[in-house]
């Protein structure tokens, strides 16, 4: 019996997949703050889904099925970074990051220099944003 490495490579990429995701629910659950629950959120998640979706389209062979992956994919990718970074000025604010595990706190800087200005702490301090 002939081997369709096609639909080899797609069970291997469910595969994959489903291990990324496992594994970002695990994170989510597992680490300590909000922001270590934020980068399992997102990185393992994106890339099992990206994985999933190729597994799609070389399961279907077809072109319209990577016509309608292409957009899912690029929104993924789009809004997950920006909806991972305002969960993380949120958790920050509400004091859920653990200071101990922070090299820098870049934020901390930000909000000082928008208190010394009278700006809004999400504003950088300079002549261009008024």
């Amino acid at each position: 019996m002939p081997v369709d490495w096609s639909e080899l490579l797609a069970a291997i990429l469910l595969l994959l997949g489903a291990v990324l995701a496992l594994s970002a629910g695990i994170g989510v659950l597992r680490f300590p703050d909000a922001l270590s629950r934020m980068h399992a959120a997102t990185k393992p998640q994106n890339l099992g889904l990206i994985a999933m979706l190729a597994a799609l389209v070389l399961a279907s062979s077809s072109w319209i099925t990577l016509l309608a992956v292409l957009p899912v994919i690029a929104l993924q990718l789009i809004t997950t970074p920006m909806a991972a970074h305002m969960l993380g000025r949120a958790g920050y604010r509400v004091g859920s990051v653990r200071q101990d595990l922070l090299i820098r706190d870049e934020l901390e800087d930000d909000i000082r220099r928008a208190q010394r200005t009278g700006e809004s702490p999400g504003r950088r301090a300079s002549g261009r944003d008024r």
